[in-house]
């Protein structure tokens, strides 16, 4: 049986919108860049309110190591492609390392 480690790197997409419609882009994605992603729902629960959302995982998968940069890359890039499909202002990338908000919401400029 083969073995193969790597360092350990995952980046989780979080955003609102259509469980459904993030499988369409992330399957349209995926088959475009070559890659795997994971997609689950979630619910997000804040002041006032609450929504239905997903997260979109991409991990540093062995079989085909990935720099750590290029998989975040890769997040941020998905990102920006789901908050358009799925009509959203804003969206989040939990990484290893680092977290970062995307807004397009003209208050946040």
């Amino acid at each position: 049986m083969k073995r193969v480690l790597v360092p350990t790197y995952t980046a989780s997409i979080y955003v609102g919108g259509s469980l459904s419609e993030a499988m369409r882009t992330a399957r349209r994605f995926c088959d475009e860049e070559g890659l795997c992603v994971t997609v689950e729902p979630v619910s997000y629960v804040y002041t006032r309110g609450s929504t239905d959302g997903v997260r979109v995982g991409l991990i540093n998968y062995p079989r085909f190591p990935t720099a750590p940069e290029a998989i975040f890359a890769l997040a941020e890039k998905l990102t920006l492609i789901l908050i358009e499909d799925l009509g959203q202002e804003s969206a989040s990338i939990v990484a290893t390392d680092k977290t970062v908000w995307l807004s397009k919401r003209a208050a946040d400029q």
